[in-house]
Order: structure tokens, then sequence, then C-alpha cells
């Protein structure tokens, strides 16, 4: 069997791309790594092909990985402007960008693995952080440089991670509403394995312990699509005596969602039940009434997301960088004040 660069990057202890940049004599790389590689090249007897010594004279190329999604996440104004942030950059530094998605995990590997083969990019950037995913092992695996917008559930520790505190978020958020006088807090949240969503839990049900509020089991709905048809355990929720009275919402869509199905059920935004939701989309100035959301600077996550897998390609010596973008609640009209003190106990 021929011996590849990944044989090469694997004996040398360094990515792919590495050794291609040594084939091109790139100023990037240091003179240990150089000889590193070369003694690599040397005992495995390796012949660069052209491919491989014309790799930095081609185009570059970064390509954007949304999550897996028959539609969702095409209709999710998020992605799109983590995106934006990330054209501009690329449009600065003149690098083109791709786009891989997939309607489940297997056709997004199948992507996946026909780019990284042809090496066309100069690295990939996830859009998402999800517990045991296939689509990051095959990253780890093949050596590949990657940027994840979101927090590092597996690999090594040295994955470049651009992500906003969400514990923090989910907590505040929280307490946003208590501050209002509610004292019966929901949640509406993405499925678990999503980091995102798990995080906002987990600062939600803090925020809850800190007053010493109970962490109620049935207060919780998780919802793995945004199909409100399907939300029996919510509608249940809502039609209960003991409704909460205010609900943390992961996602504007999911919160435009939860209003729909509140009006379908008579209830009223805010005057029954108030809302706070994240991310500070479009979507969430559109709906009636405006949602309080958790503007998570998602522009700005996808800037910097770019800017470092640039940085870390032309310096593949650089340490693994983790940045946190800031947050801020921008305050409109889907959240109430409670005045009776009774609701409060």
């Amino acid at each position: 069997m021929a011996v590849t660069i990944k044989d090469v990057a694997a004996l040398a202890g360094v990515s792919p791309s590495s050794v291609s940049r040594v084939c091109n004599d790139h100023p990037s790389i240091s003179s240990e790594t150089r000889e590193r590689v070369r003694n690599a090249m040397s005992k495995l007897g390796y012949e660069p092909s052209a491919s491989a010594q014309q790799t930095d004279q081609r185009l570059r190329m970064v390509s954007v990985l949304l999550p897996p999604s028959p539609k969702e996440a095409y209709e999710n104004s998020f992605y799109l402007q983590v995106i934006r942030g990330i054209s501009q950059v690329c449009n600065q530094r003149q690098v083109a960008c791709s786009v891989i998605t997939g309607k489940d995990t297997a056709e997004m590997l199948q992507a996946l693995q026909a780019m990284s083969q042809s090496r066309q990019n100069d690295g990939f950037i996830l859009l998402y952080s999800r517990k045991d995913d296939p689509v990051v092992d095959y990253l780890c695996e093949q050596g590949l440089l990657y940027v994840l917008v979101g927090k590092e559930e597996q690999g090594s520790g040295q994955t470049i991670c651009i992500d906003n505190d969400n514990l923090l978020a989910g907590k505040e958020a929280t307490e946003y509403l208590y501050q209002l006088g509610h004292r019966h807090i929901g949640y509406l949240g993405s499925e678990r394995s999503f980091v995102f969503s798990a995080e906002r839990l987990s600062g939600y049900q803090l925020a809850l312990l800190q007053h010493n509020l109970p962490l109620r089991p049935d207060y919780y709905i998780e919802m793995e699509s945004p199909n409100f048809d399907k939300a029996d355990a919510l509608r249940e929720l809502l039609s209960s005596p003991d409704r909460p009275t205010a609900l943390v919402v992961s996602d504007d869509m999911l919160a435009v969602g939860l209003e729909r199905t509140c009006s379908a059920l008579g209830l009223r935004i805010p005057e029954d039940i108030s809302i706070i939701s994240f991310n500070n989309s479009l979507i969430a100035q559109l709906n009636n009434p405006q949602l309080t959301s958790v503007d998570v600077n998602s522009f700005q996550l996808g800037f910097e997301a770019a800017n470092q897998i640039l940085n870390h390609a032309d310096n593949p010596n650089l340490m693994a960088t983790k940045i946190i973008v800031p947050h801020r609640i921008v305050e409109r009209s889907s959240c109430k004040a409670l005045e009776d003190d009774s609701a409060q106990k």
C-alpha cells in the first residue's frame, strides 16, 4: 500500500496540512517541525505527489459545517449570522468559503469525507457542538484542522473553540425572570445532545437552586425538533393549573412555536406567561409580542472562528485557542413583572 501524507503526519506527530507545507517550504513551519517531517518522509519512503506540492498554490478555502438536519438548520437565522461573520473574514483575506451539511449524520460524513480527501480545504468550522459526534470523531482521526463554535465535548482538549458562556447565560436569563417576581419558572430546550442547550439548562437549574426553588422535572420540556404539533408534554404543562408563570427558552425559533401554542390554549404573552429566549435573531424582533432575548453575538462567533482557522492554518504551531464571546439580555415586551405577591411563594 502506498504511503500517504496522513502516514507521514501520524509518524511526525503533526497535521497533514503541516506535511503539505513542509513539501512546499512554507515559511510558517518551524525548523524543528520541518526536520521531524522530513525524517518521517525519509523513514517511510514518502515521495510528495504533485497535488501535495501544489497545495499552497491553490485557492484557499474553509468549509463550514451546519448541524445535520432535514430543514431546521437552514431556517434558523442564528446560523446565517454566524456565516455572515465567517464570510466577512474570508472576503477580507481572499479565502473561499463552502458549506457542508446533510439531512442526517451519514450524509454529512459522506460529504465531509469527499471534501477532505480532495485536499481543497485549509480547515473546517463546525457551527455546533454535540455529544458523541461522529463528525468530530472523523476530523480528529484524520488529523484535520477544525474550529468548533461551541464547547469541546470530545477530543484531546486541544480543539480551537469559540463559544459563549452558555451556563452563565442560562443562569442570568433565569435570574432576570426571578427579579421580575417569577418563582414558577420552566425551561423549554433543544435536545440535550446539543451542548449549548445542556449548558443553558444547567445555568437555569443553578439559578433556581441559588434561590432555594425546587427543580421540577415536569417544568423542563425537551424538543427534538421545532415541530409543535407533537408537543403533547408542553401542552399538558401549559394546561396545568400549576403551570409556570415564565419560561426560559433555549432558542428564538422555539420561543415563536411556544407563543403559538400558548395562543391556541388561550394564554397571553406576557400577561399569562413571560418568555425569555436566546439568539436575539430577526425573528425575535418580528414576533408579536417582540421577544426578550439573550444576544449571543452570533456574527462575532463566526468572525472569531474564521480568523482562528486561518491563523492556525498559517501557523500550525499555535496553541489551541479558546475564546468566549460575551452575551447580553435585550429587553423587549415578552416578559412582565408579577404584581401578585402570592405568585412569588
